[in-house]
């Protein structure tokens, strides 16, 4: 099916607006970015998708071009967001994909909404709530915004969403994503880091919903050890796991070709049930 032009709107909430593109034909798969992403961090994977599906990707409040509305972004409340969203452009049910904080606001989602949902997929995610060390890190990154540092929090973050042995391979890459971070308002930053510090552990939403759901974890992530997240969670018939081995915390980027026949795959039997 030939990719349909992609479309650039707006959601109007309250008094703000939310940033997404809509583009292709088929099963809606939306695409839901990561803390200091925007969309345009899945670039040429979405464009990929949108070739066999209807592909919509989010900027999360913010982020990207979408307004701040608050001193915290929690998971439920950009979940609801995109559920607004998503109402107004008529999906019905989705499958979504959320890569790191998107795979937190997609189990908000998924506990929220599961009947908008025929499937999902976390990118480099996991249902747990954040570690006491996580809690005092993201403290830390709070201070260093409001004390005009934000610049600061960007090299080491973005360097460490690759694989060490991939970051010589993908400096443009790199660089590329410093800039989006770098774009981020003050604001933006400190409302998702309090909306990630607030968020409770979903376990149980993976573990007991009969929503089906592929793990994708990387095997060199810097964030999250794969063996360890998924002891901890009881896996079902309805949860598919693969790791990425070549990959850090960004498989859409490192490998690309992997990440779209495991998604594709995934999606594809789904729709066969």
């Amino acid at each position: 099916m030939p990719e349909k032009t992609a479309m650039e709107r707006y959601y109007n909430h309250k008094n703000g607006r939310i940033y997404y593109s809509d583009r292709g034909q088929g099963l809606p798969v939306v695409l839901i970015h990561g803390y200091l992403e925007n969309s345009e961090v899945w670039a040429g994977f979405a464009d990929r998708l949108a070739r066999k599906y209807r592909v919509i990707a989010v900027d999360l409040p913010g982020h990207g071009r979408s307004d701040v509305f608050g001193d915290i972004h929690g998971m439920d409340f950009m979940a609801g967001l995109i559920k607004e969203l998503l109402g107004e452009a008529d999906t019905g049910p989705v499958f979504m994909t959320g890569h790191s904080m998107g795979g937190y606001v997609t189990l908000a989602f998924a506990d929220l909404f599961p009947d908008l949902l025929k499937g999902y997929c976390l990118f480099h995610s996991h249902p747990f709530a954040d570690s006491p060390e996580i809690f005092e890190k993201r403290e830390m990154d709070i201070g260093m915004v409001l004390s005009g540092n934000k610049d600061r929090i960007f090299p080491d973050s973005i360097s460490r969403l690759f694989a060490k042995c991939n970051l010589e391979k993908y400096a443009g890459e790199t660089e590329r994503l410093k800039k989006i971070a770098a774009a981020i308002p003050e604001r933006g930053i400190i409302a998702a880091l309090r909306g990630m510090m607030e968020r409770p552990s979903r376990v149980e939403v993976m573990e007991d919903n009969n929503i089906p759901c592929l793990w994708l974890l990387g095997g060199m992530d810097n964030h999250i050890d794969s063996a360890e997240a998924t002891a901890k969670v009881q896996l079902s018939n309805k949860i598919k796991i693969a790791i990425l081995k070549n990959s850090g915390h960004i498989g859409f980027i490192e490998e690309p070709e992997r990440s779209f026949t495991l998604l594709d795959s995934f999606i594809s039997s789904i729709q066969g049930e």
